[in-house]
């Protein structure tokens, strides 16, 4: 499948089928995960691989109603898929000075949060790597990130940031709308006039 083809065809799945994920389907994976480009190449993200059904309920239900928010429509994603890919990221390496007298001091504006961008650059690999796969994923961030941690045993120089269930479609959803370019393509400053390439 060419890159862009993975990229249009790609769509956020929430129904599975309860076929298995392959360990050589998920090595791929795993492998386009760790090919991702990061800061420093500093590689700070750490990827929890959950296949069991007791454990994946645990995730749904951090994902259930807080501070009087229903239940995330991805909680049964979690539930049926017969996979799911935690995204978390190792702290202090990302965004951070790592020799020198400045050693771990924020090397950015962004401070030490630069973690978030690396780790979506490795999910975004891992996503599309399964779309060519014929694998359906979506991408999630609303959930109790303290009580996936404790599910999971994540400890706490590493930051929970995504929840990613992973399984062959059962629904073939439609292409959303997407923003002609000329809406968010400026040149040569911010709010100059679009030219067209």
């Amino acid at each position: 499948m060419e890159v862009m083809d993975a990229i249009k065809g790609r769509r956020a799945i929430r129904r599975y089928l309860p076929d298995p994920v392959s360990p050589e389907a998920l090595s791929i994976l795993l492998e386009a995960a760790r090919w991702a480009p990061s800061w420093g190449n500093s590689q700070c993200w750490r990827l929890l691989v959950v296949r069991d059904r007791g454990v994946k309920g645990r995730l749904a239900e951090a994902m259930g109603s807080t501070a009087g928010r229903r239940e995330n429509r991805s909680a049964q994603a979690v539930r049926e898929a017969p996979v799911v890919i935690v995204g978390c990221a190792q702290l202090g390496l990302s965004g951070m000075f790592r020799g020198g007298q400045r050693k771990g001091q924020a090397a950015t504006d962004k401070g030490p949060y630069w973690y978030m961008f690396d780790l979506a650059l490795a999910m975004q690999n891992l996503t599309l790597a399964a779309h060519s796969l014929g694998l359906g994923t979506v991408h999630v961030g609303m959930f109790d990130s303290a009580q996936v941690a404790q599910v999971l045993n994540v400890p706490d120089d590493v930051s929970v940031v995504e929840i990613m269930p992973l399984g062959y479609p059962a629904e073939n959803p439609e292409t959303r709308p997407r923003q002609p370019v000329a809406e968010f393509v400026f040149y040569d400053g911010y709010g100059e006039p679009r030219s067209q390439l």
